[in-house]
């Protein structure tokens, strides 16, 4: 991995645990429209493709809209109280900078969402781009967010190593052909991640130093 020169990294799952904002936001959500709380491993599952997505599987279609004000409401609060880094992800982004590599996101989180977030937790400066899936016509797995920023870097796809936590990453990794590095800190459980064949699954993110 001597020869890479960028790395993709996605952000909720995989540098950042922002889970207990969204389960608190989701069930916000929930009880101001009258339906029943759900647990935290059903709201984890269903992370990944998009606010609207999260909330689709538990509102009625009409309420949707509604749900979606809501809980963007409630979340931009949320994300500056309950989200945290991943133990050493500061001093990993640190280094590989330092390394010379150029460092962006590709994430499935509308725009202002991740922007919170990395305000918040102080990772501006690592980064060289930031690209979100609201930004484009598909969010992944479609592959589209991986070629926009590794044209946007300047670098070759073999040159580039992408992360993430989910199967979701691992397709769209695939799909670009980008090698590409599952962390088993997301919603995905590992068989499934396995079924998508990413280049390596590591436990925590601070694995990476061994890798790059």
């Amino acid at each position: 991995m001597r020869q890479k020169k960028a790395v993709i990294f996605d952000l909720d799952g995989t540098l950042v645990d922002a889970y207990p904002a969204i389960i608190k936001s989701h069930n916000y959500v929930l009880h101001k429209l009258g339906y029943p709380a759900a647990d935290s491993p059903t709201i984890r599952r269903a992370v990944g493709w998009g606010d609207e997505n999260l909330l689709r599987p538990f509102v009625g279609k009409n309420d949707l809209k509604r749900a979606l004000l809501i809980y963007r409401r409630h979340h931009r609060i949320a994300l500056t109280r309950y989200t945290r880094l991943f133990p050493g992800v500061k001093r990993l982004l640190s280094c590989l900078r330092s390394k010379g590599y150029k460092i962006a996101v590709a994430s499935n989180r509308p725009t202002e969402f991740s922007w919170i977030i990395i305000r918040r937790l102080g990772l501006k400066k690592y980064f060289n781009y930031v690209l979100c899936a609201d930004k484009l016509k598909h969010g992944k797995p479609h592959p589209d967010i991986l070629f926009k920023i590794i044209k946007r870097l300047g670098v070759l796809s073999s040159r580039a190593v992408y992360v993430g936590d989910m199967t979701v990453d691992a397709e769209a990794g695939r799909r670009a052909g980008v090698k590409t590095i599952i962390v088993t800190t997301g919603s995905s459980s590992k068989a499934e991640i396995k079924k998508e064949k990413p280049y390596k699954i590591i436990r925590k993110i601070t694995e990476l130093f061994d890798i790059l």
